[in-house]
């Protein structure tokens, strides 16, 4: 039976490692609230373009071949 030694990181290194980590997943949150702050603000400039009815419209539609879409994934994936 053969066991293998594993190298054991520095604590302070793997501390800088996982603060790195922690640095690079909160920059990615921060852009992923932006990028929705964004789609709202247009979803909205674009309701007032269309107007509210038509918008409803619109996003029923969407809703509609979205599931019309998944319906058809599910039919050719049995």
């Amino acid at each position: 039976m053969v066991i293998k030694k594993t190298k054991k990181m520095p604590q302070n290194k793997l501390k800088q490692k996982v603060e790195s980590l922690t640095k690079v997943v909160q920059a990615l949150i921060k852009e992923v609230q932006m990028n929705a702050s964004i789609c709202e603000g247009t979803l909205e400039a674009f309701k007032i373009h269309v107007g509210e009815e038509d918008f409803k419209k619109i996003v029923e539609e969407l809703k509609d071949r979205d599931k019309r879409d998944v319906e058809q994934g599910l039919e050719k994936g049995n």
